[in-house]
């Protein structure tokens, strides 16, 4: 495909800010990098909340760094791979600094609090606010790419790439409407397009852009028109998802390792229960509800064989290798941490393949058959013996109630005669919104629809420090006039 239309950019203005790097793509990845929304991923929750918490865990910006360093080895194998080479050119191309870059992007948009948040603003948006689009973590780093940021050439957004731009697009359709067909009404729908499990009638559960940037996913994804369906991924898209899922497999593992929630006994039993009696009651019933899950649902990739033989595997090296010794935090420690993770990288590296007819619920660029069941029991034994932990569900109950009361609070503070004296971004994010909704939606229904995305993106732009803090401004429980709840 010819390089200057993936490299096209929206602005005519984008080669007076074209920055230090010679190549678009690595200008790019140089603009994601110096956005203040980049850097506040420092504060925001991977798993559990980096403030506060005492214990040093991988937080929103430590896993983009982790996903572009996996996306990037990825991509220089497959172009490294003469076999590869001509499937990956007609399919449009898999550029290291492309993936890097939509890498380093895909979790610009992620809220407060990690996925709890994403669901309770996605809940709040369509619910409280009236927003048919909701929230999506996905859709908002595009929002903010192409039309929150202000560190690009031009008015709005960073003036990506059409290439850059098209390897941000996860789930390449808006939650309604486009395109045509859309993916959620298929009989099996691609990963992510199907339905809210608790509002069916509202569209894809994940999705990549609103309404709003509806012509920037078009735009972005027309120079791939001829190579590549309506409902796939890019190439580029593809790797940087791969990594993502890979470095999700593996640095939650650690994490909680490192600080002594992830116990041996259980992970073991759990594992060891099911090869002994998959189907009984008791430990590994849980494991044998994921293997039905994945056979029912996954059957184009699902194998028996693989399956057992992915839980040996990880019996293997995480029950009888880097739990069977307490972490300590001495060298020793940290360097079977180090192994453990290096080792699986490499592994699930190594087993990208290429496809030039893929699956809809793959991509072109997805793990072999014996790596995808790895990661899929990977991501059980942090899901099991983490996520559903009663005291993180407490902890997550209070991190709901600062989103609501934040909601509730901006959203009326907006409907009062106090204009001048409203958070000046939320003013310009009010008004961003209300020239977008102009020629989208009725005139009677443009304003409330500007002050509801306003209020979403304002929300969605803070830490976890950034939310409390402002909660506790606006409700009158600080009693400091300066805190630390400014926002971008």
């Amino acid at each position: 495909m010819d390089q200057g239309r993936r490299g096209q950019r929206r602005s005519a203005l984008a080669e007076s800010g074209a920055g230090l790097a010679g190549s678009p793509f690595r200008v790019d990845r140089d603009r994601i990098v110096a956005s203040p929304f980049f850097a506040r991923l420092a504060g925001v929750t991977q798993v559990v909340s980096p403030a506060g918490s005492g214990l040093l865990v991988h937080n929103r910006l430590t896993h983009s760094l982790q996903v572009a360093q996996v996306a990037r080895a990825i991509a220089e194998r497959l172009g490294a791979d003469v076999d590869a080479g001509p499937l990956l050119g007609k399919l449009g191309g898999c550029d290291p600094d492309v993936v890097e870059a939509a890498a380093i992007a895909h979790d610009l948009g992620h809220p407060p609090f990690g996925h709890l948040g994403e669901q309770v603003l996605d809940r709040l948006a369509r619910e409280r606010l009236g927003l048919p689009d909701g929230f999506e973590g996905n859709a908002q780093s595009f929002r903010i790419v192409t039309t929150i940021d202000l560190h690009g050439p031009g008015g709005t957004g960073l003036d990506l790439t059409a290439a850059v731009r098209a390897a941000i697009l996860k789930y390449p359709w808006a939650r309604l409407g486009f395109p045509d067909p859309h993916p959620s009404a298929a009989a099996l729908p691609p990963r992510g397009a199907g339905p809210l499990a608790s509002a069916r009638d509202a569209g894809s559960a994940k999705f990549s852009a609103y309404s709003t940037e509806l012509d920037d996913l078009i735009d972005s994804r027309a120079v791939f028109a001829d190579v590549i369906g309506p409902w796939q991924q890019t190439v580029e898209a593809a790797v940087m998802d791969t990594a993502d899922d890979i470095a999700y497999a593996i640095h939650d593992l650690e994490d909680f390792h490192r600080v002594g929630v992830l116990q041996q006994t259980g992970v073991a039993a759990e594992l060891a229960g099911w090869r002994r009696e998959p189907g009984a009651a008791g430990p590994g019933s849980d494991l044998e509800r994921l293997r039905r899950r994945l056979a029912d649902k996954d059957g184009w990739a699902y194998d028996d064989d693989a399956f057992a033989a992915a839980v040996d595997r990880v019996h293997a090296d995480l029950v009888e290798g880097l739990l069977a010794t307490s972490f300590d935090g001495s060298m020793a420690a940290e360097r079977a941490v180090a192994e453990f993770s290096a080792r699986w990288t490499s592994r699930l590296v190594a087993g990208v393949i290429v496809s030039p007819d893929p699956p809809v619920r793959s991509a072109h660029v997805a793990l072999g058959v014996a790596q995808w069941h790895e990661v899929a029991v990977l991501k059980f034994v942090h899901q099991r013996f983490v996520l559903l932990r009663p005291d993180l569900a407490s902890h997550q109950r209070g991190q709901a109630t600062v989103l609501a009361g934040l909601v509730e609070a901006l959203h009326s503070w907006l409907g009062e005669e106090d204009g001048p004296r409203l958070p000046p971004r939320l003013h310009d994010l009010v008004e961003l919104a209300r020239a977008e909704y102009t020629p989208l939606a009725a005139p009677a229904t443009v304003d409330a629809l500007a002050r509801g995305r306003a209020v979403i993106d304002y929300v969605a732009s803070l830490t976890d420090g950034q939310a409390a803090a402002l909660l506790d401004v606006l409700t009158g429980r600080s009693g400091r006039l300066w805190t630390d709840a400014a926002v971008l």
